[in-house]
């Protein structure tokens, strides 16, 4: 077991500044350690944001429409499974597929993958890289994205408000990259049911906003979309959750905004920790 020393609320790795409870202090290869562990975090980070900057249009072209915008009633379906690396770290691995039209049109489907870093209760950083296709659309085939999600959240009994802002550099086959801004606050509430496991009341609200020229049509607006989004997350067991959800998307297009429904069914699942 490990005791800080000082009033210093940093991580606790500078010369000297931790001892262990008995008395024997810590062996500066311990320190080196920690310290390369650190490092590389900030690395990895850095090199999330910097490809998100980079992400600026280099030529004209004519815009075509955005391939994110669903069309009628979509289907989404989301799978997402978490395997533990530390006590404060863990791999996310995300599966998506998109529906429109009714449900009938497979328009979008992406794989994306991060290291989440826990770094305080109440923080959580994820640099993540996504892989997206679109299969139905004439002129954009697939895009790689850089991602950098920011979570903040804090509990107050079953309330447990959260603000996530997504920063994103987008980088389609034949567009000139973009990057793009994502906020989504939101808020979770644990429903007052006499379960082992009571279901959890999710709603948010996510705003778009692209800084810089946009390589797709919009309204001549910054702010591009929105989707609000109200579920119920049901933990199965432990490890395993469900989450039915209902959302509205409205996307800023030349002819005004365009809203379209769409219900959508996310899978959870945690690889249970393994017991030492």
């Amino acid at each position: 077991m490990w005791a800080t020393l000082g009033a210093s609320e940093g991580n606790g790795l500078e010369e000297g500044s931790q001892r262990r409870t008995d008395g024997i202090p810590v062996s500066p290869r311990w320190r080196h350690l920690g310290l390369q562990a650190h490092y590389r975090c900030v690395v990895f980070v850095f090199a999330i944001l910097l490809g998100c900057m980079l992400a600026v249009p280099v030529g004209a072209q004519q815009q075509p429409e955005d391939p994110e915008d669903d069309k009628q009633i979509g289907l989404w379906l989301d799978q997402g499974i978490s395997t533990p690396l530390s006590p404060d770290k863990s791999l996310d691995v995300e599966f998506h597929e998109r529906f429109d039209e009714g449900g009938a049109n497979l328009y979008e489907y992406f794989v994306q993958g991060g290291i989440a870093f826990r770094l305080r209760p109440w923080l959580t950083v994820i640099p993540i890289y996504r892989y997206q296709r679109y299969p139905a659309n004439p002129k954009i085939a697939y895009e790689n994205r850089l991602q950098l999600n920011l979570t903040l959240s804090k509990s107050w009994g079953p309330w447990r408000p959260n603000l996530r802002t997504l920063v994103e550099g987008r980088f389609p086959d034949d567009r000139s990259a973009s990057a793009r801004l994502r906020f989504r606050p939101g808020i979770d509430y644990t429903l007052p049911l006499r379960m082992a496991r009571p279901p959890v009341l999710v709603v948010s609200d996510e705003f778009f906003i692209v800084p810089g020229d946009n390589p797709f049509f919009n309204g001549g607006s910054a702010f591009t979309q929105n989707r609000f989004q109200v579920g119920l997350r049901s933990p199965v067991t432990d490890s395993f959750s469900i989450r039915p959800y209902f959302l509205w998307q409205s996307v800023n297009l030349p002819t005004g905004w365009d809203t379209n429904e769409i219900v959508g069914i996310s899978l959870t699942f945690k690889v249970p920790r393994k017991s030492r």
